[in-house]
């Protein structure tokens, strides 16, 4: 089974792939496709472990890591691999694959594909609900309806972050860079929440954006469905936050139309050729955080529509390293340092 080590900023699974959760704005759920908002820096990991005494039993026995959310904030997941030896990654929200609607389960779909690889894919930023777009990650509170889990199975159970990393087969991939990348660097480097009533947070469907979901250009076969590795990321509250360690979460991002008003950019992938799985039925139909919303008579100021300019769009093109296309580097859309990765392939 491939290890699993929860460090301050990332995850690393197995040898050569990690995921990273960043800060973000949170985009109007008006409608409208949005471009892909900013890295506003990444979220701090706090390892279960670490802090046993004072989580739930339940937490405590699933194990992994914590992350800590203000109700209605956003997230990004961030992938990191290399090219020359990829990862098929599957991500469950609440129980639900993100991409399928479906159960999460430990094992690879196809038809309809529920994974991503890694480093082909270099975000996700929400549920795989249209062609070509998906609707925001957006942390609420588990119990009063907002989440994709309760959307589509009637209970909000387990809320949190899914993650399960596998391996390719022995033998379909190099073990070491190819020749151009031997010389470079190497290979990433392994370097009172004291009541079960505490209200856990889950994700719900926020507003929509362009983001393509890549196919698998290997195909299932390619992938060891025995060899994995797992990881449960929990989401705290702040309130939850401070009572466990005794600090205040920072405050939350500025509010997105305050961001685009100050000329700040917004991100657009020029990755037309690379296509996009098909988006779920399942999830298509989720009640959305804005429909629950309108269900408890409840107005939100803050998600009022408003224009990107094209001018504030960097869009940023994918460049190919290898045999594999490698993404565009990290730091265009704010990412934070994830350790010895090598530079052509630093997402």
């Amino acid at each position: 089974m491939l290890a699993v080590v929860i460090e301050p900023q990332v995850i690393r699974v197995g040898q050569h792939c990690a995921v990273s959760f960043h800060r973000t704005l949170r985009i109007p759920d008006d409608g409208r496709p949005y471009p892909l908002p900013p890295g506003l820096g990444s979220f701090p990991l706090l390892r279960v472990e670490a802090y046993a005494d004072r989580l739930p039993p339940a937490w405590r026995e699933r194990g992994g890591a914590c992350i800590a959310m203000y109700q209605r904030e956003a997230l990004w997941l961030g992938f990191h691999g290399v090219s020359w030896s990829p990862n098929a990654v599957k991500i469950g929200l609440g129980g639900i694959n993100a991409l399928s609607g479906q159960p999460f389960d430990s094992t690879l779909h196809d038809d309809p594909q529920d994974y991503v690889v890694v480093p082909e894919q270099p975000w996700l930023d929400g549920f795989k609900t249209g062609q070509g777009t998906v609707r925001q990650f957006v942390a609420m509170p588990l119990g009063l309806g907002y989440t994709v889990e309760a959307a589509l199975t009637g209970h909000e159970q387990y809320g949190g972050i899914e993650i399960m990393v596998f391996a390719a087969q022995p033998g379909r991939f190099p073990d070491t860079p190819p020749p151009t990348l031997e010389h470079g660097p190497g290979p990433m480097a392994m370097s009172g929440l004291r009541s079960d009533n505490a209200r856990a947070m889950g994700l719900g469907a926020g507003g929509v954006m362009q983001q393509r979901i890549y196919p698998d250009p290997y195909g299932l076969a390619a992938w060891d469905q025995n060899n994995y590795g797992c990881v449960t990321v929990h989401i705290l509250n702040s309130a939850q936050y401070h009572e466990i360690t005794g600090e205040e979460l920072p405050p939350t991002p500025i509010a997105a139309a305050t961001y685009t008003a100050h000329g700040l950019p917004w991100f657009a992938l020029y990755d037309e050729a690379r296509g996009d799985i098909a988006p779920s039925a399942l999830l298509e139909q989720a009640k959305t955080i804005a429909k629950r919303d309108a269900e408890r008579g409840i107005t939100r100021e803050d998600q009022s529509s408003f224009e990107v300019p094209e001018t504030q769009i960097e869009r940023l093109r994918p460049r190919r390293t290898g045999s594999a296309r490698a993404p565009c580097r990290s730091e265009q859309r704010g990412r934070s340092d994830v350790g010895d990765v090598p530079e052509e392939e630093t997402p």
